[in-house]
């Protein structure tokens, strides 16, 4: 039987990644893997895992747009510099630039104000990268599950869900969400649900909710969910916790 395999909010580590796929024995002829968003900012390797993922694509994978990679695009496809500088100063867009080789100073005031998309356009790898996120799903619906990256409007088919609203939403899908499907999403870590700043395990909520978001990025874990049978594998953060 083919294992479904859904991994969530990887946030540029790499080293993670890597090792997580191994531990699973993740095999692309036998598994299907679902990658349920959030492949940049914040981590030190984020064009590393757009490789990884670009590769993993090729072999079968389905890949989710996360609200990180919705973020980039629109800061890195505006005219407008005010995405930009919302991604790079507040989302950690500029430790994604640092992994292309780039410094926030490489982009200077002139073309931030008016050429920017073609500028970008002009930086292969990058622009490689962006249509690569322009060729991500917005979620995957089975007969008994929803892969999602923020979650599900409750009441709302995701097909007639606004994808931004699957992207973002938070509280109102955590506490509201009733249906009869098991919604797996990634987004917000898990110790936020758990109101727990030590606690980064995969959180099984008791209105069929399934948040697999260990914090990686932050110290915590990088989980992998097999579906139907909710085994659960990790691999930790040699880091610091930091978060309060």
């Amino acid at each position: 039987m083919t294992r479904i395999l859904a991994i969530s909010d990887i946030h540029g580590e790499l080293g993670l990644f890597q090792q997580l796929l191994v531990k699973v024995n993740y095999n692309a002829a036998q598994d299907q893997l679902f990658l349920l968003g959030d492949y940049i900012d914040r981590g030190p390797a984020s064009s590393g895992v757009l490789n990884l993922v670009a590769e993993l694509k090729a072999n079968g994978a389905r890949v989710l747009m996360g609200n990180h990679e919705a973020l980039m695009l629109a800061a890195c496809r505006s005219v407008d510099p005010k995405p930009w500088l919302h991604w790079i100063t507040v989302c950690g867009g500029d430790k994604t630039l640092e992994s292309y080789g780039y410094k926030i100073e490489d982009f200077d005031e002139a073309v931030i104000a008016n050429t920017l998309p073609a500028f970008i356009r002009s930086l292969p790898k990058l622009e490689e990268h962006l249509k690569l996120m322009e060729s991500f799903e917005s979620y995957i619906e089975l007969e008994d599950a929803i892969f999602v990256h923020g979650g599900v409007v409750p009441g709302k088919a995701p097909i007639d869900t606004e994808k931004n609203e699957l992207l973002w939403i938070r509280e109102e899908f955590h506490a509201g969400y009733q249906g009869g499907k098991t919604v797996i999403f990634g987004h917000t870590p898990t110790y936020k649900l758990y109101h727990d700043a030590a606690n980064f395990s995969v959180y099984f909520g008791e209105n069929n909710i399934i948040g697999i978001d260990g914090g990686a990025v932050f110290g915590g874990q990088l989980h992998v969910i097999e579906w139907p049978s909710r085994h659960i594998t990790s691999v930790a953060s040699k880091k610091p916790t930091s978060v309060k």
